[in-house]
C-alpha cells in the first residue's frame, strides 16, 4: 500500500491498523510533505517500532527520476520512469525568484491535439495518485540539493496540470491528488495557485466544479469556430464551442476570477485578423481571459510559429473587444520543455522491457 494513494487525513487510521496511534499519521505526513523524507527508517522522532513497519504493506514509490535537462533560461524538463516502464515529463518553470511545476497526469495523452508533440505518443495509462504527487516531490528534492531554501517560501508556489495527458480524463486521480497538494497536512498550497487546463471535456469540467477544490481553470480553445477547431482539435467533434462556453459559465469562481482560454497561434491556420475577430465577439460577453500561446515547434509538426507582429495584431484585436490577452512566453524549447512539446520516445523501450531485454 503507497500512502501516498490514499488521502492524507485516513493516514492515520491506516497505520492504526498496524497498531500505530493515529498521530503517527501526522507526524510522517510532516515528514513526506516539509521535509522530503520518504525512507521510514529516516523519520527520528518516530520510535523505532514505528520505524521498523513492514515495508511490504506500506511504502511511499515514488517515480525513477531518469534525466533532468536545464534549459538556457532557467526550464527544467525532468523526465521521470513509472514502476511498469513508462516514461513521462514535468517541468519546473522559473518566474521571480519562484518556480512554478507543469504536472503530468497521464502517460502519453488521447485526445489527439495536432499542434501537440504529446498526442503522437497516444495513451499509455493513467497515472496514480503517488505518481502525480512523486513528481513533486522529486522537483521539490532537486531545488532543495541545488540550495533552495524555505526561508523566503517554498521555492515551488504555483502548480499547473498541463504537462502530458488530458487531466480530466483522469478526474477520479486528479481530484485527490488536489487535496493532498492543498491539504495542511500535505503540500499546503493555496487552491487559487494550481491551474487545471482542459481540451474541453464538457462534463468532467461540472464534476471538477462540483468537487468544490477552489482551482483555476483554463480550456484549450484555440479556434474561433467549431469548424477549424474539429479539424486540429479532434474533441470539437464531441464537444462544440458553444457547449465549452456554457460549462465554463456554471464553473464556481470567486469575486475577480476568470476562467483562462487558451489559444495556441498556428502561422496561417488560426492567426487571422478575422479569426481575432471572431474570436473576440465570441468571448466579449464572457467573463474571461485570453492566453495567446505562440506555436512552439517539434521535430513531425506539420505547424509553423506566426511572426511576433502577427501575435501582437491578434492580442490587439482581442484588446479592442475589452477582451484581457496575455501572450505567453515560450519556456524550455531549446530542451523540448515548452508548451506542447513533451513527449518520451519511449514505446520501443516499455516493450523492450516486456520482453526482458535487459540492454533496455
Amino acid at each position: 500500500m503507497n500512502l501516498l494513494d490514499l488521502p492524507v487525513p485516513l493516514w492515520g487510521e491506516t497505520l492504526s491498523q498496524y497498531g500505530e496511534v493515529p498521530y503517527r499519521g501526522r507526524q510522517i505526513s510532516h515528514w513526506v510533505f516539509k521535509k522530503l523524507v520518504t525512507d521510514l527508517s529516516q523519520m527520528t522522532n518516530l520510535p523505532l517500532s514505528s520505524r521498523a513497519l513492514p515495508p511490504g504493506n506500506l511504502s511511499f514509490d515514488l517515480p525513477e527520476v531518469v534525466t533532468s535537462e536545464t534549459s538556457v533560461d532557467g526550464t527544467r524538463k525532468i523526465a521521470l520512469r513509472l514502476h511498469d516502464g513508462p516514461i513521462i515529463e514535468s517541468v519546473l518553470i522559473p518566474r521571480k525568484g519562484r518556480m512554478t511545476l507543469c504536472l503530468s497526469t497521464q502517460a502519453g495523452c488521447g485526445i489527439g491535439c495536432r499542434f501537440c508533440r504529446t498526442a503522437a505518443m497516444g495513451l499509455i495509462r493513467n497515472l496514480g495518485v503517488s505518481e502525480i504527487l512523486g513528481q513533486w516531490i522529486e522537483a521539490m528534492r532537486l531545488l532543495v540539493r541545488e540550495g533552495w531554501g524555505e526561508r523566503e517560501g517554498p521555492p515551488i508556489d504555483h502548480i499547473v496540470f498541463m504537462g502530458m495527458g488530458e487531466p480530466l480524463a483522469n478526474l477520479d486521480v486528479l481530484i485527490p491528488a488536489i487535496r493532498t497538494l492543498t491539504h495542511p497536512d500535505g503540500v499546503g498550497l493555496s487552491p487559487r495557485r494550481i491551474t487545471v487546463s482542459t481540451s474541453g471535456l464538457v462534463p468532467k469540467i461540472d464534476l471538477l466544479g462540483r468537487a468544490n477544490l477552489g482551482v483555476q481553470l483554463a480550456v484549450s480553445l484555440c479556434a474561433p469556430t467549431d469548424e477549424l477547431r474539429r479539424e486540429i482539435m479532434p474533441v470539437g467533434r464531441v464537444y462544440p464551442i458553444g457547449e465549452i462556453l456554457d460549462v465554463c459559465r456554471r464553473y464556481p469562481l470567486r469575486n475577480r476570477e476568470r476562467v483562462t482560454f487558451e489559444y495556441v497561434l498556428l502561422s496561417g491556420v488560426n492567426d487571422s485578423r478575422e479569426q481575432a475577430r471572431l474570436l473576440g465577439r465570441l468571448l466579449a460577453p464572457f467573463r474571461s481571459k485570453v492566453n495567446l500561446i505562440p506555436f512552439n515547434p517539434f521535430p513531425g509538426s506539420p505547424f509553423g510559429r506566426p511572426s511576433d507582429q502577427t501575435v501582437a495584431l491578434f492580442a490587439e484585436i482581442l484588446a479592442g473587444f475589452h477582451i484581457t490577452a496575455t501572450v505567453r512566453k515560450s519556456m524550455g524549447p531549446d530542451v523540448l520543455a515548452a508548451c506542447g512539446q513533451l513527449a518520451r520516445e519511449h514505446q520501443t523501450m516499455v516493450h523492450a522491457l516486456e520482453k526482458g531485454d535487459p540492454s533496455t
